[in-house]
């Protein structure tokens, strides 16, 4: 049977689009270091349009996507640029007949992701998103307790992330891409509101309704909100969630409260208290930053697989569903927040 090292099995060349923080210390790392990610993807370019930007390693460092023709073949992209520029990169990139990563979000709206999937599909490629904390091992454990029923029906779950600022990218200076309107498309709910949508979505699928807020209480220099909450309606469900590059310390909490206990992530402890009894672990380690290439390291895992596959355009179809279905989500919640009305979610919207 032919293993990752044969040399029947497969290997794919791609090049990583920016070479900012997020390429640096997630995407390179996880598919350069990592045994089974390495043995299948050959990293033939970085391309970064940058005057300053470093060089990576043993990879050739190109000024311009255009340049990419001149590498020789070339599989897929890895998009690790800020988030304006994520729709026009994976249109381009799809339309010279690449596989496409891209960096969250990936679209923003539902025009977007039907633009994106039906490019996806006219040319056969699969588009994934880094929609990377499903492989947080912590998050991976609560919902195998959800799954499993731990604590009976849940009806009430709590989600927050608490930072002191956006990240600043590869700049440490002036206001971070993330908290300028043209680059960040959106703040702090965009950045890490989709991670959690997505999260959410995965355990409870789409709510029924969305109430939002978002505001600027501390960077009064951002042009996007550096605060926001969100409140999602499910029928006997309530689901509440809270970002903010306003706060003193970081911090992320998760909490799911059932008929018959709670489900608890505070301070890197994970907890499980059913009917008196009380199971700890402790995940603090895959909070720091460090840890994120391993999650990555599992995303380009199923990439690989999703290439593997006969039929690129049915191994892409779960993606371009999971870009829409956070895309959908995403519009109305700013929507509720930019009308300060309750926005319902209609049904296959």
């Amino acid at each position: 049977m032919p293993t990752p090292a044969s040399p029947d099995v497969q290997r794919y060349r791609g090049a990583v689009i920016g070479a900012g923080g997020t390429a640096r210390q997630s995407h390179l790392p996880a598919l350069r270091t990592v045994a089974g990610v390495r043995a299948r993807i050959d990293i033939v370019a970085v391309v970064d349009s940058a005057a300053d930007v470093p060089a990576v390693d043993g990879i050739p460092l190109l000024s311009d996507r255009e340049q990419l023709a001149g590498v020789g073949p070339l599989d897929f992209i890895d998009i690790c640029t800020p988030t304006d520029s994520h729709l026009d990169l994976t249109l381009w990139g799809l339309e010279r007949g690449y596989h496409v990563v891209c960096e969250k979000p990936v679209a923003l709206t539902r025009a977007e992701a039907d633009r994106i999937a039906a490019a996806a599909r006219a040319h056969g490629r699969v588009v994934m998103p880094c929609h990377q904390y499903r492989f947080n091992p912590g998050w991976v454990k609560v919902k195998e307790w959800l799954r499993e029923g731990a604590i009976g029906r849940w009806h009430l779950a709590e989600l927050a992330v608490h930072r002191q600022a956006a990240d600043p990218g590869r700049a440490a200076a002036g206001t971070p891409w993330r908290g300028t309107s043209a680059a960040g498309r959106g703040g702090v709910l965009l950045d890490h509101g989709t991670h959690l949508i997505y999260q959410l979505l995965d355990v409870a699928g789409p709510p029924a309704a969305v109430s939002a807020w978002t505001g600027r209480l501390r960077h009064r220099a951002y042009e996007v909100e550096d605060t926001a909450w969100l409140h999602f309606e499910y029928p006997e469900r309530l689901v509440t969630m809270f970002f903010t590059w306003a706060a003193r310390q970081r911090e992320n909490r998760i909490r799911f409260v059932g008929e018959h206990g709670a489900i608890e992530w505070v301070g890197g402890e994970l907890r499980l208290e059913r009917e008196g009894a009380l199971e700890r672990h402790d995940f603090s380690a895959e909070l720091d930053k460090a840890a994120y290439h391993r999650w990555f390291a599992c995303l380009f895992e199923s990439f690989i697989a999703s290439l593997d596959r006969a039929d690129p355009v049915r191994a892409a179809a779960p993606y371009l569903d999971d870009i829409r279905r956070v895309a959908v989500v995403v519009e109305h919640a700013y929507q509720a927040a930019n009308t300060g009305c309750r926005v319902a979610i209609p049904d296959h919207a």
